[in-house]
């Protein structure tokens, strides 16, 4: 006999939000972007696809909440507030591509949202409030959020393009090397194996710490504040 708590023998369990979501997930790590659709999700937690607009209108909406999920946790990479601003910009931003490098395309899915959930906002607003009380305007340290997570989210699509090339791929290494060699690209050729580099890590901790100088260069204590 079956409980309230669990479905009957040969049925599939109860539909819900939260279930929605894992599977759309599971299913994004396993096919990608381009093969989850409203119909693959259904088939595979064997509902009718109409079903499953109870919680999400469109496939916009499911990708939004998909966005906001993928998030969640990444606000306490910052650790405490009072801690040096420009170590806590890092671990947000160093959490965020870790984040959405957990899924397939996870940062194909984000880019392509506007995740407004406690997740989400709780990261922008605590990105937000470590430059404010390091001293920055206001303005400046909602621009900055733009910015790194911006460059957060591309280069983390090259990143996964580059591991995924079915998914939509990148250009050859081998054949980039070849053609800027064999070109009128002598700047270019002054440094393949740093133009050809596949140091993904590397090469956003070398953008994370462009930025992170820039922002340190522009910071001016706000009215009312001290250094």
């Amino acid at each position: 006999m079956s409980s309230p708590s669990s479905p009957a023998r040969g049925r599939p369990p109860r539909l819900d939000r939260a279930r929605t979501l894992e599977t759309a997930l599971a299913l994004l790590d396993r096919s990608g972007l381009d093969a989850l659709t409203m119909r693959s999700l259904a088939e595979a937690m064997d509902v009718r696809a109409g079903a499953l607009y109870r919680y999400f209108a469109t496939k916009q909406d499911l990708l939004t909440a998909m966005a906001e999920r993928m998030m969640d946790g990444v606000a306490d990479a910052a650790g405490a507030p009072g801690g040096d601003w420009s170590e806590r910009l890092a671990a947000l931003a160093r959490g965020m591509r870790t984040a959405l490098l957990a899924h397939r395309d996870g940062a194909r899915v984000f880019a392509g949202t506007h995740a407004t959930g406690e997740n989400v906002l709780g990261f922008a607003d605590t990105f937000v409030g470590a430059l404010r009380e390091a001293g920055f305007r206001d303005d400046d340290a909602v621009r900055a959020l733009y910015t790194v997570a911006n460059f957060t989210v591309g280069h983390t699509l090259e990143e996964q393009a580059a591991l995924h090339p079915e998914d939509g791929g990148s250009a050859d290494a081998n054949a980039l090397a070849e053609t800027v060699a064999n070109g009128p690209y002598p700047h270019l050729g002054a440094d393949l194996p740093t133009l050809t580099s596949t140091d993904f890590p590397g090469l956003f901790e070398f953008g994370l710490r462009l930025l992170i100088d820039g922002l340190d260069a522009r910071r001016r204590p706000a009215p009312g504040t001290t250094e």
